[in-house]
């Protein structure tokens, strides 16, 4: 896998465990296409952004937001195994200064970020297809103050799936498509 855009664009990257099976499900890495929409989708307002790459699994999606100007990335991977191998990834890149492995659970990281104060401008959600996960994690969210005033939150989920038009705070803008994959944004009202 390549990362698509930014200082660290055409960076060739192998997640071990890609398509393995762990207590957490099978490593699914986001297809470059997705990848490139949904920096399409935030445009330049990623610039100096913190952002949280939850359920980061490979951590391509975070790795490219680092690429392409965030000032942080929080990335967030409950399966310990994958921590670990997401910090010698991010070492291989040259970008561990501005990346905060957190080796918990989402609802966890939610409450962290709201006990330390931490403001997130850009969420990306990336849970197991059809675990159910958020619909946990959006209302969580959308009712906390982890989340700065003009945060966005993407959620990247199978087709067939559908969230909710709002959640708390967070307002559906817009859902894109691709193949089996749909890319829901939220924007924070």
């Amino acid at each position: 896998m390549r990362l698509t855009g930014g200082s660290l664009k055409g960076k060739k990257i192998n997640p071990k465990g890609l398509g393995k099976r762990s207590d957490h499900g099978a490593l699914r890495a986001t297809s470059s296409k997705v990848r490139e929409s949904i920096f399409n989708i935030i445009g330049p307002g990623i610039k100096g952004a913190v952002f949280a790459d939850i359920y980061a699994g490979s951590g391509t999606v975070g790795m490219e937001a680092m690429s392409r100007g965030v000032a942080k990335v929080y990335f967030v991977e409950a399966d310990r195994k994958r921590s670990r191998e997401l910090e010698g990834l991010l070492a291989h890149c040259g970008c561990k200064d501005r990346a905060d492995i957190k080796a918990m659970d989402a609802g966890a990281f939610i409450k962290y970020a709201e006990k330390t104060g931490l403001k997130l401008d850009i969420v990306f959600l990336d849970p197991p297809y059809g675990s159910g996960e958020l619909d946990a994690v959006l209302p969580m969210l959308g009712s906390g103050t982890a989340l700065a005033d003009s945060a966005i939150v993407i959620a990247e989920h199978a087709r067939l799936e559908t969230l909710p038009d709002e959640s708390g705070t967070l307002r559906k803008h817009k859902e894109y498509r691709y193949g089996g994959t749909r890319l829901t944004l939220y924007r924070k009202e």
